[in-house]
């Protein structure tokens, strides 16, 4: 893939009710990577989650599944935090996964329900 190609996804799909997001990175509106600490880039993940969802007519109180991927174990408590500060309840059902990505320190996909 060259440097201005864009990756062969959508960044959403609709299946009936269910809304598939794809996986989710720290990108400012510039495409690139938000510095900062996982809490920076928590928000900026589920801040790009938010946008997608809003695009198709949903919100995060829509969301009934997250897979979540994190780079480093010591950062599950910063990435807690701002979950629970954003993400309405009852929360989401939820995997973690820690592993190294591609970029940044969070990455995150949703499904949500659409009524």
């Amino acid at each position: 893939m060259t440097k201005n190609q864009a990756p062969p996804l959508s960044k959403s799909r609709r299946a009936g009710n269910l809304l598939f997001l794809s996986g989710q990175l720290a990108r400012g509106a510039d495409g690139a990577i938000v510095d900062g600490d996982i809490r920076i880039q928590t928000r900026q993940v589920l801040a790009n989650i938010e946008a997608v969802l809003a695009g198709e007519g949903a919100t995060l109180a829509d969301v009934v599944k997250v897979t979540a991927w994190i780079t480093d174990l010591s950062d599950m408590e910063g990435f807690n935090e701002v979950y629970r500060a954003v993400m309405p309840e009852p929360f989401p059902a939820r995997s973690t996964v820690f592993c190294e990505l591609a970029a940044g320190k969070v990455e995150i996909e949703v499904l949500a329900v659409l009524e």
